[in-house]
């Protein structure tokens, strides 16, 4: 019985140290291979000022893709940290002499790592022990300090829209009259209604000058015919000359007419005396009445003289030679 237990302990240990090794070793491929440790690779170098938490160990990352590990850091002179790092070799053909090297981190608060970036396609590939260039990242600790000033602002801009707010609850300000205020709101309608109907009556300008501007590009009509006919234009030019000699004439005769009114208007001249003096009207009008007693007077004597023997035969043949010369006016008419 006591052989039994103890070939049931050995095998039960066996199995147990059996499973341990096993594990040991699917351990040490694991691990050796997140840290690439059977992969053929080849060692880079880069300088940086800042190392931001870097230790051997971390991953190195091409476009997104862990292509190795940190192999060593260590501090150089003026306070720059030289970094070491493996890159699988496979890798090696897409990375260029010029790319950059830069601080990162996997997630926001991961933990840190190299990424490879940019490169141009016309440069050498790297080999075994380059230098690349580094660039600064942005640290974790600054982009916090960035937040938190931006937190402060936004609490800023809180405060001053809680107090704009009130304000306008308030009926402050022009807004707050508006939103508050009976009057004001009646007052802004109005203007909204006559804004609408100002865009109503442009509308309808806009519609009238359009059938306008159609009718002028309708073949046949006279502003078609005024708009492109040479010879209407022309003859309108032609007819606006004769318009504008008319004006000038008629200004002329204008003038000629006010200079004649101003002179019927004094009366240092006879016909402006006769219009506007009374006593050269009043003589006038005595010269009249005596021009018209001495006609009276002449034809009185008239009519005696040809009652005369003495003048009788002279009235007589004039007489006859007046009849003569009505019957010969007579003859041609017939």
């Amino acid at each position: 019985m006591a052989n039994n237990s103890d070939s049931k302990k050995s095998v039960i240990v066996g199995l147990f140290t059996l499973l341990g090794i096993i594990f040991f070793v699917t351990a040490i491929f694991v691990l050796g291979g997140n840290q690439k440790r059977f992969t053929k690779t080849i060692g880079l170098r880069t300088i940086l000022t800042n190392a931001g938490g870097l230790k051997a160990g971390n991953n190195v990352y091409f476009s997104g893709v862990k292509i190795g590990t940190i192999k060593n850091i260590k501090l150089i002179e003026n306070s720059h940290v030289e970094i070491d790092f493996n890159i699988e070799q496979k890798s090696q053909d897409y990375i260029r002499k010029d790319a950059e090297v830069r601080v990162s981190s996997e997630g926001f608060i991961g933990n840190k790592i190299i990424v490879i970036q940019g490169g141009s396609p016309n440069v050498a590939v790297v080999e075994e022990g380059d230098l690349l260039q580094s660039v600064k990242s942005i640290d974790t600790e600054e982009m916090m300090a960035t937040l938190q000033v931006n937190n402060q602002n936004l609490v800023a801009i809180t405060s001053d829209v809680k107090k704009l707010s009130e304000k306008i609850a308030n009926g402050e300000g022009t807004i707050g009259a508006i939103l508050t205020d009976s009057t004001m709101a009646l007052q802004v309608r109005a203007i909204m209604a006559s804004l609408t109907q100002t865009a109503a009556n442009t509308a309808k300008v806009s519609s009238a000058l359009n059938a306008f501007t159609t009718k002028l590009n309708t073949e046949g009509s006279l502003a078609n015919e005024i708009l492109t006919d040479t010879s209407v234009y022309q003859s309108l030019r032609s007819s606006a000359a004769q318009l504008q000699g008319v004006t000038q004439s008629a200004a002329a005769l204008t003038a000629n007419l006010t200079k004649a009114s101003e002179k019927m208007n004094s009366k240092d001249n006879t016909l402006g005396a006769l219009l506007n003096d009374q006593e050269m009207a009043v003589t006038m009008k005595q010269t009249m009445c005596n021009l018209e007693e001495s006609t009276d007077k002449l034809n009185q004597n008239m009519e005696a003289l040809q009652h005369n023997f003495l003048f009788r035969g002279f009235f007589k043949k004039q007489a006859k030679e007046r009849e003569k010369e009505a019957k010969a006016a007579l003859e041609k008419t017939n």
